[in-house]
């Protein structure tokens, strides 16, 4: 990759480099006084709209789920955050980085996001303290409309 390259990205908004697009509905869930501001406001800016919260009852783009390990089985929470996104949609699993109180084991994320019928995008560093998976539905589980 040229220098340049890399100097474009680091211009690219994170939201945008995540793979969030305008008009897109977006759903938070796992919100606490610890996330990272400057990614959900960058998320918010790309898709031109507030991010939804848990009670939003109706089907999102994309789910963003903030997840500590001390906030329960992740598998579980993996298949409700899938019951609230379109067929085709992705999951961007936030959790805290190596280190931070909160830290949730690699092979931990991949267990839960195939018992939950997800595929996992490499892991990105997406703030000061978070880092972040993108996990989609399987292609093969779409419908061929």
């Amino acid at each position: 990759m040229s220098a340049t390259a890399d100097h474009a990205e680091e211009r690219t908004s994170p939201a945008v480099r995540l793979g969030f697009q305008p008009e897109q509905v977006v759903q938070e869930i796992g919100y606490d006084d610890d996330v990272d501001q400057e990614l959900r406001e960058s998320i918010e800016e790309t898709i031109g709209g507030e991010l939804m919260d848990e009670d939003y009852d109706d089907v999102a783009d994309a789910v963003v789920l903030w997840f500590r390990d001390e906030d329960g089985d992740l598998t579980d929470a993996l298949v409700d955050a899938t019951t609230y996104i379109e067929e085709g949609g992705s999951i961007l699993l936030l959790t805290p980085k190596t280190g931070r109180d909160g830290y949730v084991e690699p092979s931990d994320i991949s267990e839960a996001a195939t018992t939950a019928g997800l595929s996992a995008s490499k892991s990105v560093s997406v703030g000061k303290d978070w880092s972040g998976s993108r996990l989609v539905t399987p292609k093969a589980a779409k419908s061929k409309k």
